[in-house]
């Protein structure tokens, strides 16, 4: 499973702090443990020339020898002031080759010039979700299903123009899928925690997962798709879980929760919300 950072600040703040110096950092959430290393990929991607999503990543750890300097280097050059950043653990639901799972077009953040996404959890079923990507489908690149549910999402937001309803009408279409397929034991998604900026102003943050998945990495007493925030009058930082040992100023976000930044000037306004999932939506296996 994948890790996740997102940064809206007022300020010229750096994210070195969230990416690199904090003992909670993204580079330190990288390599935990031998068991949870991230060593499928990562990218770090931010807003430059006028508002153009800018994304540099790698193919494996950001903990390797080979890979450590440039993801330094990217944290050092991430500019505000919005950043988003992602490490890989990849999932494999069509059963590809190790090898093939790996490659630039395979690691996240992904962005389409001026949105950038990035994802933690898996989508079981990318080559029947395809169909809804709709004239998007001929923009995925490689063989991650975070990048058809990038697609997905990219798609709804376009038609509803409310990234909070094409995000809702995106785990409906995933629902569907999975009702298609005759409801199989599997769920039709294990996580769809989402960073998602549609314009270098404004970050959602969306968690939802189905299923029991263990604890967080760094913390046992967390759940392992529970996300955290911590929001300030000039700031918000969000992520997979706290980024350093202070929780008390942590906010957490169970699953079916939202939260949204906006930058007004050298302010943050922060909003939070629960996901509007209609009641009647199944998200769990059927039973044996």
């Amino acid at each position: 499973m994948c890790r996740l950072f997102g940064l809206l600040t007022g300020h010229h703040d750096t994210a070195e702090e969230w990416l690199v110096r904090s003992d909670r950092s993204l580079l330190a959430q990288a390599n935990a443990s031998p068991e949870t290393a991230q060593r499928d990929g990562w990218g770090i991607a931010w807003y430059a020339d006028g508002g153009r999503a800018h994304v540099v990543k790698g193919v494996r750890g950001a903990f390797e020898p080979e890979e450590r300097e440039p993801f330094l280097a990217a944290a050092r050059a991430a500019a505000p002031p919005l950043v988003v950043g992602h490490l890989r653990h990849a999932s494999n639901p069509m059963g590809l080759p190790p090898a093939q799972l790996l490659g630039l077009e395979n690691s996240q953040p992904f962005d389409t010039h001026s949105q950038i996404f990035a994802h933690n959890g898996a989508i079981p079923f990318p080559q029947e979700t395809r169909p809804f990507l709709g004239v998007h489908e001929r923009e995925l690149r490689g063989v991650n299903d975070s990048e058809v549910l990038f697609r997905l999402l990219v798609r709804n937001t376009e038609e509803t123009r409310d990234p909070l309803r094409g995000y809702v009408q995106s785990v409906e279409d995933l629902v569907r899928v999975w009702i298609g397929l005759g409801k199989p034991k599997v769920a039709p998604f294990s996580g769809l925690n989402v960073l998602f900026a549609p314009r270098p102003d404004e970050l959602w943050a969306f968690c939802l997962w189905s299923g029991e998945h263990g604890a967080g990495l760094l913390d046992p007493g967390r759940r392992y798709y529970e996300m955290a925030y911590r929001a300030t009058p000039h700031r918000l930082v969000v992520g997979s879980e706290p980024f350093d040992r202070e929780p008390a100023v942590w906010t957490p976000m169970p699953s079916g929760t939202f939260v949204r930044a906006v930058r007004e000037g050298a302010r943050i306004e922060v909003s939070r919300g629960t996901i509007p999932l209609p009641q009647a939506l199944e998200i769990g296996p059927a039973p044996a």
